[in-house]
C-alpha cells in the first residue's frame, strides 16, 4: 500500500501499522508526534492504529533546546 509521509510517497505493507512507520523511517525511541489525515495518533496507540492505503501521514520530531 502507498502512504503519504511528510507530503512524499511511501511503500508500506499491507496491514502498517503506525510502529511500523516509525521503524521504517529509523525513529524507533526517538520524541516525536505523528499525525494521520489531520488526527493526532497517541504514542499509545502506534502499534495498534493500522495504516490504510492513501492516508496522509505528518511525522513531526520534537527538538530540545532553550
Amino acid at each position: 500500500m502507498q502512504v503519504q509521509v511528510n507530503g512524499d510517497a511511501m511503500e508500506l505493507p499491507s496491514g502498517a501499522t503506525v510502529a511500523t512507520l516509525i521503524e521504517q523511517m529509523a525513529l524507533a525511541g526517538k520524541r516525536l508526534a505523528v499525525e494521520v489525515n489531520e488526527d493526532i495518533v497517541p504514542r499509545s496507540q502506534h502499534p495498534d492504529f493500522v495504516l490504510s492505503d492513501g492516508d496522509r501521514v505528518e511525522v513531526v520530531h520534537a527538538i530540545g533546546g532553550g
